[in-house]
């Protein structure tokens, strides 16, 4: 999994791509997310389009995610979902936790 972080205003993008899975490199996100927060980026979009593939432990890194970021007072939203992935959020109920967006511009006007 890589990530590569950019920013459009106040929202702060990660582009993740590869597969998030519980390998040895499963607490990058974590560790992503933490060190935002400290610098005070709470409005954090991730967007999912180059990820190849989810398993459940990369699903519970999303949600440890969002919850870390919803306790610092800001939120996480995902973009660019595959169907797959849409399915496995929508199956998992996960779609009633996170917003899902198919466009970025969509996504950015929604943390306003």
């Amino acid at each position: 999994m890589e990530i590569a972080e950019r920013t459009v205003g106040q929202v702060s993008i990660l582009d993740v791509s590869g597969r998030i899975t519980l390998t040895q490199d499963h607490a990058f996100l974590k560790t992503k997310i933490n060190s935002m927060i400290e610098s005070g980026q709470t409005r954090v979009l991730v967007n999912l389009a180059e990820v190849s593939y989810i398993d459940s432990a990369g699903l519970g890194e999303l949600l440890r995610a969002f919850t870390t970021i919803r306790e610092a007072g800001g939120s996480l939203k995902l973009e660019n979902a595959s169907k797959r992935m849409h399915d496995l959020l929508s199956a998992t109920k996960l779609l009633t936790v996170f917003q899902v967006f198919d466009s970025e511009p969509a996504a950015i006007s929604s943390f306003s």
